[in-house]
């Protein structure tokens, strides 16, 4: 039997509710109200919608501020024989602001969720999406995978079946993978890797790791078509990107610049792979000065 969530953690699933999409339940929270369109959060992996609780908060005193949970991640379902694909990814959020009544919104994007947005931006180029993003903020996330320097536990994933472990890997196991994403410059703050790794192992979730990190393999086989989606978006697209990421290190944001100049980009230095982690009130400040 799992062990109770943590106070913080059962507070933000007191928060929020679950959706019925297809035929899964998703984790949703929202915060704020205001009559301009919603900033909702796609959050990447392996965290969750909590990843960008104390952003949100801060958020939410000028605007409504919308946060899910993907399919296999945080307080949404996490079936064993899901594919755990992007694209399906991209079809979950836009069934959900579906259903939440959302037209028109700001996207907020981190790690594989820039990707999932990408996808997004993808459909709405070529007229195929159910809702209009009127402008896109992406933080730390391989947007060029061949630029990414994955950690040695994403390697070692990709070397493993992708199928579900048989049992559930050890908190210690997730906490160390997870410290490795954290630079030298930007270690991670109290409590936020034990907090991941509830979040992770929740509902059994920590068996899905293998399968979840095959995104990459996804990423780089349509790298052209998520690299248009990015480029080819009219809309105002900002990065706001922590320069000592060891992973999505800073050259991703200069080559998106380059082919797309009209690209906002912020460096944030001695801030990492974890901006809304690392420096939520500076993640948020910028996040509201880029919406307006």
């Amino acid at each position: 039997m799992s062990s109770p969530l943590p106070p913080v953690l059962a507070a933000w699933r007191h928060l929020g509710r679950h959706l019925t999409v297809g035929a899964n339940t998703i984790f949703v929270a929202e915060l704020g109200a205001g009559a301009g369109p919603p900033i909702v959060v796609v959050h990447g992996f392996p965290g969750s919608s909590h990843d960008f609780a104390a952003v949100a908060d801060r958020l939410a005193s000028s605007g409504r501020v919308v946060l899910l949970d993907l399919l296999g991640f945080g307080f949404s379902d996490k079936p064993p024989t899901a594919r755990y694909s992007l694209f399906e990814q991209a079809d979950l959020v836009e069934s959900t602001l579906a259903q939440l009544g959302i037209g028109r919104c700001v996207l907020l994007a981190h790690d594989m969720g820039d990707t999932v947005v990408a996808e997004i931006l993808h459909r709405h180029n070529h007229g195929d999406l159910g809702f209009v993003p009127e402008r896109v903020i992406l933080t730390n996330g391989s947007i060029f995978i061949d630029l990414a320097h994955l950690t040695g536990g994403q390697r070692a994933m990709l070397r493993m079946p992708a199928r579900p472990l048989p049992v559930d890997p050890p908190d210690w196991v997730i906490a160390r993978a997870l410290a490795r994403s954290f630079g030298p410059r930007s270690p991670a703050p109290d409590g936020a890797i034990d907090t991941l790794v509830r979040m992770i192992q929740h509902g059994r979730g920590g068996r899905l790791l293998p399968r979840q990190n095959r995104y990459l393999l996804e990423r780089r086989a349509h790298q052209a078509r998520w690299t248009a989606g990015l480029v080819e978006y009219t809309g105002p697209l900002t990065l706001l990107w922590g320069a000592d990421d060891p992973i999505a290190v800073v050259d991703m944001p200069a080559r998106l610049s380059a082919l797309r100049p009209r690209t906002e980009v912020t460096l944030l230095p001695d801030v990492g792979h974890w901006p809304m982690l690392e420096a939520p009130a500076t993640l948020a400040e910028l996040v509201a000065r880029s919406v307006g």
